[in-house]
């Protein structure tokens, strides 16, 4: 048999410790034992590894477990705190930042407000920088036990180069986010849309962890879609899968942020319904939300409850508007799990309600048969743990989806 190259060594052994890595942390506690049996790998192999992550404090002995017969296994868990992640989500209003433990347990997490009016680039950065120190010394987590920072923002991101493609509401362009953020704490910093971070949090952590076809729908301020297919996160060619938000459902309809008109968001986000509700108040429409100063989609949601028409009407139609664009990545991605999250849900059955029989009224024959839908709210903190959930997927990942694998054959005479 013809030797294996160093290289390929190297990447054999990293892909063997990944997988008594994860076994352990998602099948723990188990004995070496055990985990050799599920993985495949020898005794003496498993063996070896486990002692080299007891020896770092990344796993460590629980006890014994139970014996068949003879001695008692000695069980093994990850041990959480072996290190920490930070994640931030940065919006045009506030920095949300969180320190998590490596099960994504979120131990400390705050916003800063942000005044970006006059503010470049450079400063924005500096202003994330700060929140980010602010947030690891006052979570008391020691500096050098951060193994790593997730940044999340809306837009279209580069991911692999930290790079934020298009920010919708900063109107950057070709934005280097992730370096000087590196180059400030000096550790490895990834730069995630925001929508994307939070589906990995699902994935790895959530109501998504062990579905292979799944998407999480965000609704709010915009909405968005995070897509996972084949049990892989999908980003797209250019990192901007997910744009659900603009796809164009009425020719000419109301204009949108992006530009464009008709798009689902013109049509069913939190301003969007907000937006209508004012134009129908100029009309004369007779409301409960009259003079309620500021409107928000919270004092709408307080007006349905109410009983008031105009609230009812407008969360419905925004449902049905939502179900019908659901469908669409319905009858594309034919996913098993839909997960649906962000700030708009607190809008409730006024809104959910409309949008499942618009979905079921609009998906394919057959696809939504056994389509699970999920309400997941989430606020800051949910945002800013997504963030830091990107971090944890880069470390637990296979270093073959990390695109370090070359070439796997072993040669053979």
């Amino acid at each position: 048999m013809a030797r294996l190259r160093k290289g390929n060594r190297d990447l054999i052994k990293e892909i063997n410790r990944n997988l008594v890595l994860n076994l352990i942390k998602s099948r723990g506690p188990l004995s070496r034992t055990d985990i050799a049996r599920l993985s495949g790998l020898s005794l003496a192999t498993v063996s070896g590894i486990t002692n080299d992550f007891i020896a770092s404090g990344l796993v460590h002995e629980i006890g014994a477990g139970e014996s068949t017969g003879g001695r008692r296994p000695v069980l093994l868990r990850l041990n959480y705190q072996a290190g920490y992640v930070v994640g931030a989500k940065l919006m045009e209003h506030a920095i949300a930042s969180a320190v998590t433990d490596l099960d994504a347990k979120v131990l400390y997490h705050r916003v800063i407000p942000l005044t970006t009016a006059g503010m470049d680039l450079a400063d924005i950065l500096q202003a994330v920088i700060q929140a980010i120190q602010r947030t690891i010394v006052e979570s008391g987590v020691a500096s050098q036990r951060v193994l790593g920072i997730g940044v999340g923002m809306a837009g279209v991101i580069d991911g692999a180069a930290g790079i934020c493609r298009y920010s919708p509401f900063f109107g950057w362009r070709d934005a280097k986010i992730a370096e000087p953020i590196a180059a400030h704490f000096r550790v490895p910093v990834y730069l995630e849309n925001d929508v994307n971070a939070l589906t990995i949090a699902e994935q790895w952590f959530g109501h998504g962890h062990g579905v292979d076809h799944f998407v999480v729908v965000t609704v709010g301020r915009g909405i968005g879609a995070g897509i996972v297919a084949n049990g892989q996160f999908y980003r797209g060619a250019l990192g901007g899968a997910g744009e659900f938000g603009h796809i164009t459902l009425v020719e000419d309809g109301p204009p949108c942020n992006c530009g464009k008109r008709g798009c689902l968001e013109a049509l069913a986000s939190d301003p969007a319904v907000v937006r209508q509700a004012r134009a129908a108040m100029a009309l004369g429409e007779r409301t409960r939300l009259a003079g309620v100063e500021p409107l928000t989609l919270e004092a709408i949601v307080e007006a349905a409850e109410a009983g008031d028409a105009l609230a009812r009407r407008l969360l419905a139609d925004s449902g049905r508007w939502l179900g019908v664009g659901i469908a669409s990545l319905v009858n594309i991605l034919n996913p098993k799990l839909v997960i649906l999250s962000g700030e708009g849900v607190r809008a409730g059955e006024w809104r959910f309600g409309p949008m499942r029989d618009a979905l079921q009224a609009h998906t394919f024959d057959g696809l939504a048969d056994e389509l699970e839908t999920v309400i997941e709210p989430s606020g800051d903190e949910t945002w800013a743990r997504g963030a830091a959930c990107v971090v944890l997927g880069e470390l637990f990942k296979s270093p073959v989806h990390k695109g370090e694998a070359a070439d796997l054959m072993m040669a053979v005479a």
